[in-house]
């Protein structure tokens, strides 16, 4: 086997179902999950129907790039998006089962192991796809952390001029899980020097951007910042979208990576042999859902009314922001997280996940601990119910022994 399977550690839902082992909910509440960024909201009906009237694709072996339509549809919705002068559908997207396939796959062909002591560089807190495609590619994953008295921003220079030297792909999430923090443009120009000077990929994944609250001010794109700064051709540059948050389709694992023809040009030879290609059913719904944006829109409506009720009842009893986009909250607990989640779940049956289990301690910090972070996903009904318990939970912990800093 490989040895550096060994390496990886346990994934935070393994984690957090072996914290609740054995933890049974008081009776007489329903539970409710917030643990994971599952959206529940209803797929829209166009989609459902696109899917189905195009099942006789399944007759056919489809092509590893995709079709021309899905691409086409991507390369017009990114211009849209985004406002690029021009998208190449041939060279600079790639369709994808999920980005979380395509997020792991880009180390796997990036990492170059004849070269001593590669290094990938990750969020911290983050996705943990990043840190295991970086071990099972043979790399070291080096974390910059994401703090609160930091806005949530990037600090570059916690890294060594060393660490830069070695890194061969920096991975990064705008907006932010769990943090929600949307890159500035002062960040990405940051990062595209750094990149500049030692000649590191760089893979934004964008899967929470179309989950924002003011309609007039999408979060800025990696491509987008790269066109603003004059990167012609998006140099050592990929960036990562999904339709599982945007349209509520997690199941249909759909999503595409855009940018550097190069970089794509590798990677496609690299998912040739991987064998990952889209089935034609689903790359005619993602065309018709890439096509689309009132339905997106809609969902967006729903979390803006979501984090406004369930915000209102928690803040007088946690220290918890409003994000930049995204549809996760990020409070400060009043215990260390795992008893906090562990506690929460048996007193009041509602599940979300210890921020330590997303981070990674370096430097003397984990940037994760005494966090958690709460999926809005549910129905609107569900997380006020939910953001109740939860208020009741810490003030029960007020009334013991435990002093709010409010």
């Amino acid at each position: 086997m490989n040895p550096d399977l060994e390496r990886l550690q346990t994934y935070p839902f393994q984690q957090l179902r072996t914290l609740l082992q054995g933890v049974e909910p008081r009776a007489g509440q329903d539970p409710i999950a917030l643990y994971i960024g599952e959206p529940r909201h209803p797929t829209a009906a166009f989609i459902r129907q696109a899917l189905v009237e195009h099942l006789d694709g399944l007759a056919s072996y489809p092509l590893t790039l995709g079709g021309e339509p899905l691409r086409s549809a991507i390369a017009g919705w990114l211009k849209r998006r985004y406002g690029l002068p021009a998208v190449d559908p041939e060279k600079e997207v790639i369709p994808v089962n999920g980005s979380r396939e395509a997020l792991f796959a880009i180390a796997q062909a990036v990492v170059d192991t004849s070269r001593p002591d590669p290094v990938v560089v990750c969020p911290n807190p983050f996705y943990q796809i990043y840190e295991g495609a970086a071990l099972l590619a043979g790399a070291q994953p080096h974390y910059l952390h994401n703090l609160q008295q930091n806005g949530y921003a990037f600090r570059f220079d916690e890294l060594p001029e060393a660490t830069w030297q070695r890194a061969q792909l920096v991975y990064v999430c705008s907006p932010g899980n769990p943090t929600g923090h949307v890159m500035s443009l002062e960040e990405w120009k940051r990062l595209f020097e750094l990149s500049d000077r030692h000649g590191f990929v760089i893979a934004s994944d964008e899967c929470y951007a179309e989950i924002y609250f003011d309609e007039s001010r999408p979060p800025l794109g990696a491509l987008q910042a790269a066109q603003q700064l004059g990167r012609h051709g998006y140099p050592r540059l990929v960036m990562f979208s999904s339709l599982s948050k945007r349209s509520n389709v997690p199941g249909m694992r759909s999503g595409f990576v855009a940018g550097d023809a190069a970089v794509l040009g590798k990677f496609l030879l690299y998912r040739t042999y991987q064998g990952c290609a889209m089935p034609p059913p689903v790359q005619a719904a993602s065309a018709a859902a890439w096509q689309n944006e009132a339905h997106v829109v809609e969902n967006r409506r729903l979390y803006r009314e979501k984090f406004a009720a369930v915000l209102a009842i928690l803040r007088p009893v946690l220290d918890v922001e409003m994000p930049d986009a995204a549809f996760y909250l990020w409070p400060k607990t009043p215990l260390p997280d795992p008893e906090f989640a562990r506690r929460l779940h048996q007193e009041q049956a509602v599940s979300v996940l210890p921020g330590s289990f997303l981070a990674r301690e370096a430097r003397g910090v984990n940037p994760g601990a005494n966090r958690v972070r709460i999926a809005l996903v549910a129905s609107h009904a569900e997380c006020v119910e939910a953001a109740r318990r939860i208020r009741a939970f810490v003030e029960s912990l007020t009334n013991g022994c435990w002093s709010s800093p409010f």
